[in-house]
């Protein structure tokens, strides 16, 4: 593995770190429940609050990790790529 793709991959588990510490995913979560708890008492106006904030942390979600449909491994020696494909 070269050096710019070592950095690359060194580059993506810190911005998956950074991520995982700004807890977004539970951020999303919780606007959800919060959504599905309190539909009726909620305003039109802080509902498209709460989904514009919750799509801006998915958006940043989806930049940064890859989506589980379709991921590719490389073995420890470089060989592969193995690509993986999720089906439901």
């Amino acid at each position: 593995m070269g050096a710019p793709t070592h950095n690359k991959k060194v580059r993506q588990e810190n911005l998956r770190e950074f991520l995982s510490k700004q807890k977004l995913i539970e951020k999303v979560i919780d606007i959800s429940k919060k959504l599905e708890e309190n539909s009726n008492e909620i305003e039109s106006s802080e509902v498209a609050a709460l989904k514009a904030s919750s799509d801006i942390r998915m958006k940043l979600i989806n930049k940064y990790l890859p989506d589980l449909k379709q991921t590719e491994l490389v073995g420890e020696g470089g060989e592969g790529p193995v690509v993986i494909t999720w089906q439901k």
